[in-house]
């Protein structure tokens, strides 16, 4: 009897300790410029919010932090990188280079931050789905070859998910921009949305795979 006793005063202990733990969501940031911030919106009608909004839609179980800062350039975003991407972090989706190409940086510039964004990132285990910019038509040929290679390059480069243009869908309607024709409004925000979805949906993949 008293062996009876002992055996299920054990078990007992075990239980609790076998239990599965709670799952976490994966924690996302987007990491970005006004495109990412939300210029002139409310913060649920932000890209991250929206995103976030849409996976959970699909079923899956993300957290998107807001690391969208307006007028931030590729550089200004390698200076931030370290304390706007916590440790924790399980993914990041890059959206920069817009303000490089409105303000005429040379695509070099753009594309040794942009590398070097990725690289760091790399280094902390921490994956990248990269948001493709365009240059402006106006801007002449060269520029355009240069600037557009730099995100199917870097893509490659580094084998990540990549979304070939952010503003897909949107560029150039006034329907989905701001008075600006520059930010998207929230029926622009939701176009992104939409439009980006399966890529991020691949990325999630990834991570829950284990892929880095």
């Amino acid at each position: 009897m008293a062996t009876l006793v002992l055996l299920f005063a054990a078990v007992t202990l075990a239980a609790p300790m076998s239990a599965p733990r709670a799952a976490t969501p994966l924690k996302l940031v987007a990491f970005g410029d006004s495109l990412t911030a939300g210029y002139m919106l409310p913060a649920d009608a932000a890209f991250p919010a929206v995103l976030e909004k849409a996976l959970k839609a699909k079923g899956h179980d993300v957290a998107i932090s807001n690391a969208g800062v307006s007028g931030d350039t590729s550089t200004g975003g390698l200076d931030r990188l370290d304390w706007s991407v916590p440790d924790g972090t399980d993914g990041v989706i890059l959206e920069l280079g817009a303000n490089d190409m409105l303000r005429g940086t040379d695509p070099a510039v753009t594309r040794k931050a942009l590398d070097s964004i990725v690289s760091r990132l790399k280094a902390r285990g921490i994956p990248v789905l990269l948001a493709g910019m365009r240059a402006s038509t106006n801007l002449g040929p060269d520029y355009i070859a240069k600037f557009d290679a730099i995100y199917p390059d870097l893509a490659k480069q580094y084998g990540l998910v990549l979304y070939p243009f952010f503003l897909t869908g949107i560029a150039g309607d006034p329907a989905f921009n701001l008075a600006d024709k520059l930010h998207p409004n929230p029926k622009g925000v939701q176009r992104i949305v939409e439009e980006i979805l399966p890529s991020a949906e691949t990325f999630l993949g990834r991570l829950q795979g284990g892929g880095r």
